[in-house]
């Protein structure tokens, strides 16, 4: 298993549509010229965007955080350009770009220096093979002042690991419970 290059991502995003829309190079600066947090392709990976849908975290209604019967009223939903997330809290959102993973790859997301180095930690689980959807990023902030995260700038890095042999099952044969998702995504039981 070896990681995948730019040129590697480059050719599946324009030929495949693997990531849509799909960015070439580092994005670092907005169409007015402001210096945003970069997205787009790196040497070895992929940089995604935030959306403005967010679903910050309450606990206003005093409830249990349950996987298995998730209370969706533990969300306030905003559409917005930033998003502040409340001190030891978390928020979830979700990638601009749309992913279809190739049979015979898997997909690492890890956040972004700019907002590690913030106590702002961005987790997805793996983008297994043949998944495909928007994907659905938490926002932990871990430090005791409120946090803003930018929608449309890039918040962590998708790094794509290509198999020796593909898979004998994959995400969409088992028909798993998040495939084809396009919004912000709670968890299903």
């Amino acid at each position: 298993m070896s990681i995948k290059s730019d040129r590697w991502i480059r050719r599946m995003a324009e030929s495949q549509g693997m990531i849509e829309p799909y960015a070439p190079g580092q994005v670092r600066h907005a169409e007015n010229g402001q210096r945003i947090v970069s997205y787009g392709t790196s040497s070895y990976g992929y940089d995604v965007r935030c959306a403005n849908e967010f679903k910050i975290f309450t606990n206003i209604n005093s409830t249990i955080v349950d996987p298995k019967a998730f209370d969706p009223q533990s969300f306030v939903d905003i559409r917005s350009d930033v998003c502040i997330i409340p001190p030891n809290s978390f928020a979830l959102a979700r990638t601009v770009e749309y992913f279809r993973i190739p049979r015979n790859v898997l997909v690492v997301c890890l956040g972004k220096s700019t907002y590690a180095r913030c106590g702002i930690i961005v987790n997805v689980t793996p983008l297994e093979p043949e998944w495909e959807g928007h994907v659905t990023l938490e926002f932990s902030n871990t430090t005791p002042l409120p946090a803003k995260i930018y929608a449309n700038e890039g918040v962590a890095q998708m790094l794509f690991y290509e198999s020796d042999e593909v898979c004998e099952t994959s995400y969409k044969d088992r028909g798993g419970k998040y495939q084809g998702q396009t919004g912000v995504t709670l968890p299903k039981a």
